[in-house]
């Protein structure tokens, strides 16, 4: 969540580091609004309290001096009453502005790019050269149907479309892939977790998920249940409302989990093939951090994951994404983006991101520094994408006649 206080006292520029996301005048029109209309509240109700407290101290010297205090009491009791209903609406008007702070995206840094979307985002460096093939790359969708591996018919079946099912070598490839991501994560200091894969709405509002991206969710009926869309949200609240002490710092967390989304936003993207699937699974990497060690913890992230794509001999390249390109929580934003010879482009299969204090200030995540509490800064990012991993590997590693080698670094894996 976005520092309130801040804003309240910096609200120009705040607005203009928020447009720098795409935050349009209108919402932070009503957002200046709505603290006009707490601070009046707030104002009202203090005064009537002052007054309160003032004549609340005349009782004592109304029975020193022998004076009738029935008048006075009756002056104190009718504006008691008369707080109740300011108090509501200054309640009213707290919850007016924490409901539009909450769908409020976080700053992005000032290192950020300026850009709109995609397109301005900024390339780092290439990590490895394509294959030069001679013979024309085949698709995914194409390759597993030479090999069976991928049985996308009888997956929206089961369910419905952008679900399938991995059969034989695709699926044992699958177990491998999220083995091995696993292991050289626990190399780098990661602690593996086996979590839920159903979370409460209050921990998806701690990680910015609700109540802005709802539709996007796949919501247990009559229950306050979720299936979550990343480990990153289980990961992180794990130390929900919590104090921790700062030689605990960093806790570096790691979990294999499914993810489930309904791409509510994404109609008509990606719809051959398993790109874009309301399933699929992933290696997440989740640091909670020192405010001073979080950038230092992101580079390593970011290098981790690439380091990754370098072993199973992926070439990829890094990118920073530019503010309008930003996620809803990230304050900076590096994806790693890999090359698929099929589709003849880079598509991104990790985005490593540091939410800086945004989601400790939602999920309430604390350190304790001397006597004093701080908000810890949280970080997340995949390693890798399974899925996307299995597209890769099937179009960098294939051969003419269809069949697809295994990278070395899986074979003791499989």
């Amino acid at each position: 969540m976005i520092d309130l206080k801040y804003i309240q006292k910096n609200f120009d520029e705040a607005a203009q580091r928020l447009q720098k996301k795409g935050v349009d005048s209108a919402t932070l029109t009503q957002l200046e609004k709505r603290f006009l209309e707490l601070k009046e509240a707030n104002a009202t109700l203090e005064a009537m309290k002052a007054e309160q407290n003032s004549m609340s101290k005349l009782f004592g010297q109304y029975k020193r001096e022998g004076k009738d205090i029935a008048e006075l009491k009756a002056k104190v009791d009718a504006n008691k009453e008369a707080m109740v209903p300011v108090q509501e609406h200054a309640r009213k008007a707290q919850e007016a502005l924490d409901a539009i702070a909450l769908a409020i995206p976080n700053f992005p840094d000032e290192s950020v790019p300026e850009g709109a979307n995609e397109a301005d985002n900024v390339e780092l460096r290439k990590v490895l050269e394509p294959r030069v093939f001679d013979f024309t790359p085949k698709e995914h969708w194409e390759l597993s149907e030479l090999n069976g591996w991928i049985d996308f018919e009888r997956g929206v079946k089961l369910a419905h479309s952008r679900f399938a099912i991995l059969k034989g070598e695709a699926s044992r490839l699958e177990r491998a892939l999220i083995n091995f991501f696993l292991d050289k994560n626990r190399e780098k200091g990661f602690v593996e977790y086996s979590v839920p894969f159903l979370n409460n709405a209050t921990m998806l509002q701690g990680t910015g998920q609700l109540p802005k991206f709802g539709e996007d969710l796949y919501k247990i009926e009559e229950e306050d249940l979720y299936l979550i869309p990343t480990a990153e949200v289980p990961l992180t609240n794990m130390y929900h409302d919590e104090i921790l002490s700062e030689k605990e710092l960093p806790l570096l967390m790691t979990g294999y989990t499914p993810c489930f989304r309904k791409e509510a936003g994404s109609a008509g993207r990606d719809t051959r093939g398993i790109i874009r699937q309301h399933q699929f699974n992933k290696v997440e990497m989740v640091a909670i951090a020192h405010p001073e060690k979080s950038q230092e913890i992101f580079e390593m992230m970011v290098q981790n994951a690439s380091d990754m794509l370098t072993a199973l001999g992926l070439p990829h390249r890094v990118v920073e994404l530019c503010g309008g390109d930003l996620g809803f929580s990230a304050a900076t934003t590096i994806d790693l983006e890999v090359w698929l010879p099929g589709q003849n482009q880079y598509r991104e299969i990790s985005s490593i991101s540091n939410t800086r204090e945004f989601q400790a200030r939602r999920a309430k995540i604390r350190f304790k520094e001397g006597k004093k509490n701080r908000l810890v800064h949280t970080l997340n990012g995949s390693s890798l994408a399974v899925g996307r991993t299995i597209v890769a590997i099937m179009e960098n590693y294939q051969n003419e006649d269809g069949t697809i080698e295994i990278p070395e670094v899986l074979k003791p894996y499989m």
